[in-house]
């Protein structure tokens, strides 16, 4: 028995009544383990396992929690490690958990059919060879990590700091200067906190001006200035594993590997200094739940009433999976998705594979049955850390399940959702969708709730003619006008006395938000936008033209995307802090597409030239702009490539380019210009479509024969290839009726197969708002999210594990809406 190859406790318990995601090993019938297959399970489906697959030997646990007296042993002890990591609840972040507590064990083996207890002792009756290994796997079997603790470990941390360029050559002053262990004070102010001593000369002097108008008065920072000293280490933070250490010149919170020799040079033994301070990460989450969209968003300012039971279930956060929390949420509020997963539970978990951890259905429907069932919806047995006397259940916070299994399942691959990072919750919920795609491909697809038709209508202007294409989306993207904005003046006040606060180093004003229109926001989305360079087919040249945007159908669900997130001049993502005035109902019918209208001619539908006139062959690249992409980190054929395909437009037009291809699989392969020759061309053989890229297809209601055409007319690239299909309907209707005219069966004629077109419903425009994510932090790579979805008439909070009432939904600051169509 290999214990160490599974004993990671993928939690394989579809049951209901036992602890799958929170602590199994402490409900009341305790965890099962095959000592197979090292899959755990609940009481009641350790029969089905043994029936299933005739694993007769399980190893049973059972913990009981109990809290620690108090004996007052804690006075006198080391201090608790600082944390680390700008995250809660994880490893090396901050611990939320005020009590200790204790446990007791029992362990026993279990035995099928005979539901036989033989108990960890109780073994002096076996053959010693036996005894020994079975000693053995289960000693293995406690010892191993389990995979929530494999994940701790693997996590990615927010604050992972860089060891400093100066830490191995940093030159100290022989100045027989001697820090004190305590009792610090500036040396110019006298502050006695957010003290910094400078580890080249000793300097004791304050930190700097939080904007708010905390912090220090700059003095540390001023000395760098005038003297070049790189490092300093904030006194009060110095604890025998490390401490707070910043480079001025790296303007960075950096690690220095030989700290303990360069404090000791000031004669501070690091192995005796307490933290008396609070660290870097700790200021920056205090400082962030108090101001700003935080705390409106999160609504912390008033006491909120804590919500238990079915559908009301919270997620713990995992360390940065807020994203995925509130995602999955949402979704399982919808009816379709109930339907399919929670609905067909005991189909699906009959007819999962021997793995059901790596089964998409199987994870997505025991997530969606725990949310639903209310059985992990009760307050949580550990009392957070706080500065008040409320209970666990006055504060809402819940046991909640921890999706780890379906975390590492959905991410499995991918380069950011298999990571521990802060994620895009509209990038996620697009990833779902297309991993539901995958796994609907012969079955009821719950996707088409939100899927629509696009409808693009493209006027050649020197012509007047017109094209019309159709493509399908999942979400609207609605752009955000700044210059829309009602309280200009407000702003530019604002940032008037902001910049003087400042200069003047006092406390900022309080904050001004850009108050934009609703309607401004759908005005620009309905807004005609100019086509710059576009071949037009009637005139065989290029021309001008202008692209509007409508639907052709409207899904019963409509998400609704605000374009919060954008680059600011230096090419770092920034958020625009905005209020949008989002309607509880909306009627976008004004916008539904009207198709090709009388007395419209169409633009001839002629492929393009390979090669336009006016362009040469071997197209000459902007090499500056190549290299102004590249050294932002960028693969050197992926730069390239955004320079090609925008024509040399700029900088601007390259970088939008990178950003929105960035995931597709070739982002870095080589350039490939189609049909040419020489240097940089491609052959002509291009590689079969992968079967994923053709299932997902498929599954929106188009048959084989089309994917694969549609996938070979754009070098496998999926998105492309749906875009190619829309804009090639009346070709493939041809197509098949040819089919039929010389004989082919219906079985292979593509007309017969599958009915052109994918599978989307349609219905009236008008829709009232259910539920919104919002995002709090500056850019989607750092922050928190939380939902509110509308239940039984009334708005709930879901933040991570805590479940409340809400008081004053934020429906402004949303970052994505979730509009149902009205009945």
């Amino acid at each position: 028995w290999n214990a160490s190859c599974g004993v990671e406790l993928l939690l394989y318990c579809k049951c209901r009544t036992v602890k799958t995601f929170v602590l199994s090993l402490e409900s009341e019938d305790g965890l099962y383990i095959c000592m197979n297959t090292f899959l755990a399970f609940g009481k009641q489906y350790v029969e089905r396992h043994y029936q299933k697959t005739g694993q007769r030997v399980y190893l049973h646990i059972k913990r009981i929690r109990k809290l620690k007296e108090d004996d007052n042993s804690s006075i006198g002890d080391p201090p608790k490690k600082k944390p680390t990591r700008l995250a809660i609840g994880v490893e090396g972040g901050f611990d939320v958990t005020a009590q200790q507590f204790e446990y007791e064990e029992t362990v026993d083996l279990f035995i099928l059919p005979e539901h036989l207890f033989i108990p960890r002792d109780g073994f002096s009756g076996l053959p010693d060879v036996v005894r020994e290994r079975i000693s053995a796997s289960i000693d293995a079997i406690l010892a191993a990590d389990s995979a929530s603790r494999k994940q701790e470990i693997e996590a990615w941390d927010g604050e992972v700091r860089q060891v400093s360029k100066h830490a191995f050559s940093l030159k100290q002053l022989d100045n027989s200067l001697r820090i004190p262990p305590c009792g610090w004070k500036c040396s110019k102010c006298d502050l006695k906190e957010n003290l910094w001593a400078n580890l080249t000369d000793g300097a004791i002097l304050c930190g700097r001006r939080y904007f708010d108008g905390s912090g220090g008065n700059n003095h540390a920072l001023e000395h760098y200035k005038e003297t070049g000293y790189p490092l300093a280490v904030k006194l009060g933070t110095i604890t025998p594993d490390g401490a707070d250490v910043y480079s001025y010149e790296e303007d960075d919170m950096v690690l220095d590997p030989n700290l303990a020799e360069h404090l000791s040079h000031f004669g501070i033994d690091m192995m005796k200094m307490q933290k008396t301070d609070k660290t870097m990460t700790e200021l920056e989450i205090d400082m962030n739940q108090r101001i700003g969209e935080w705390e409106v968003i999160q609504e912390s300012g008033v006491q909120l009433k804590p919500l238990y039971g079915p559908g009301y279930t919270g997620i713990k956060n995992l360390g940065n999976s807020c994203y995925l929390n509130s995602v999955v949420q949402v979704i399982f509020s919808i009816e379709d998705f109930q339907n399919k997963y929670v609905g067909q539970l005991e189909k699906i978990f009959n007819g999962a594979p021997s793995d059901p951890t790596q089964d998409f259905n199987v994870q997505v429907a025991k997530l969606g049955d725990s949310l639903l069932s209310g059985v992990y919806s009760k307050p949580s047995t550990e009392n957070v850390a706080g500065d008040d006397d409320l209970t666990m259940e006055e504060k809402g916070e819940q046991e909640g399940i921890a999706p780890r299994m379906f975390k590492s399942l959905i991410g499995k691959g991918h380069p950011e959702f298999s990571t521990s990072r802060q994620q895009d919750a509209q990038e996620f919920f697009l990833h779902f969708i297309n991993m539901v795609e995958r796994n609907c491909r012969s079955s009821s697809n719950p996707n088409e709730a939100f899927r629509f038709l696009v409808e693009e209508r493209i006027k050649c202007i020197a012509s007047d003619k017109v094209k019309y294409t159709q493509r399908v989306d999942y979400i609207m993207q609605l752009p955000v006008p700044m210059e829309a904005a009602v309280n200009k003046e407000e702003i530019a006040e604002y940032e008037l006395k902001k910049r003087l606060a400042e200069e003047e180093k006092s406390a900022p004003p309080d904050l001004v938000r850009a108050k934009v229109p609703f309607a401004s926001c759908i005005e620009a989305f309905a807004e005609p936008e100019q086509v710059d360079d576009f071949w037009s087919t009637a005139l065989q040249a290029k021309s001008v033209a202008v692209k509007t945007t409508r639907f052709a159908s409207f899904p019963d669900y409509l998400v609704l995307q605000i374009k919060k997130f954008t680059f600011g001049l230096d090419w770092v993502p920034k958020k625009l802090d905005i209020s949008i005035d989002m309607p509880d109902e909306l009627d976008i019918t004004m916008l539904r597409g009207t198709g090709l209208q009388p007395g419209e001619e169409e633009l001839p539908d002629i492929a393009p030239p390979l090669v336009t006139p006016d362009e040469p062959k071997a197209p000459m690249l902007d090499e500056s702009i190549v290299i102004q992409l590249a050294e932002m980190g960028f693969p050197m054929e992926a730069c390239r490539k955004a320079v090609y395909y925008t024509g040399n437009a700029g900088a601007e037009a390259a970088m939008n380019w990178v950003m929105s291809h960035m995931d597709e699989p070739d982002f870095a392969n080589p350039l490939v210009l189609p049909f040419s020759s020489g240097p940089g061309s491609t052959s002509t053989t291009v590689e079969p479509p992968s079967e994923d890229s053709v299932a997902t297809i498929i599954s929106m209601g188009f048959s084989r024969e089309q994917a694969m055409k549609a996938l070979k007319a754009t070098s496998n690239n999926l998105e492309r290839a749906v875009d190619w299909i829309f804009s090639h309907i009346d070709d493939l209707d041809a197509e098949a009726a040819m089919d039929i005219s010389e004989g082919r069966s219906a079985a292979d004629s593509v007309s017969e197969s599958v009915p052109v077109g994918p599978k989307v419903r349609d219905g009236p425009g008008k829709y009232q708002l259910f539920a919104f994510i919002s995002h709090m932090g500056t850019s989607t790579m750092c922050g928190h999210y939380v939902c509110h979805i509308k239940k039984e008439g009334r708005w709930v909070i879901f933040n991570d594990q805590k479940v409340c009432a809400s008081e004053k939904p934020p429906k402004d600051l949303g970052y994505i809406y979730f509009y149902q169509r009205l009945s």
